[in-house]
């Protein structure tokens, strides 16, 4: 992941809003779906890893959602529904795992109003601290 990518810094601004939302403040992050070659450095805590350090601190249950996904495609289901369950369930959590954004009246309603932005220069809207995100990436990001 390139140091100067955003990737990082948004997911975590999703992951704070959707805590908000639910009126939680004991929340955490953790990536699924690792990239490239195993001597590659990847993001972390590894959901999976997540889980056993979550059970060693004496959690029992959590939620899992999967915000940086829209839909319920193989990874989603390969990552969580099947390998981060088996972990779970191995090491006595209940993990529930939330929907994907999928075909929500609001996602697309969201997707709708980017359409605008871009066509019809509708002024763009943002949640959170960061923003509306500009419209392309910095030379140096995402490299």
């Amino acid at each position: 992941m390139a140091d100067n990518c955003e990737y990082v810094a948004q997911l975590n601004e999703t992951g704070r809003l959707v805590a908000e939302q639910l009126g939680l403040t004991n929340w955490q992050f953790a990536y699924q779906s690792r990239s490239g070659p195993p001597t590659q450095p990847w993001l972390g805590p590894d959901i999976c890893d997540h889980l056993r350090e979550l059970r060693t601190n004496g959690v029992t249950d959590v939620v899992v959602a999967p915000i940086g996904f829209v839909s319920d495609h193989m990874e989603v289901i390969y990552d969580l529904d099947f390998e981060a369950q088996n972990v779970a369930k191995d090491i006595g959590i209940n993990m529930v795992r939330a929907s994907t954004a999928g075909t929500h009246p609001a996602f697309v309603k969201m997707i709708r109003e980017l359409i605008l932005e871009k066509t019809a220069d509708a002024k763009p809207r943002a949640l959170g601290s960061r923003g509306p995100r500009t419209e392309m990436c910095a030379v140096d990001c995402c490299l």
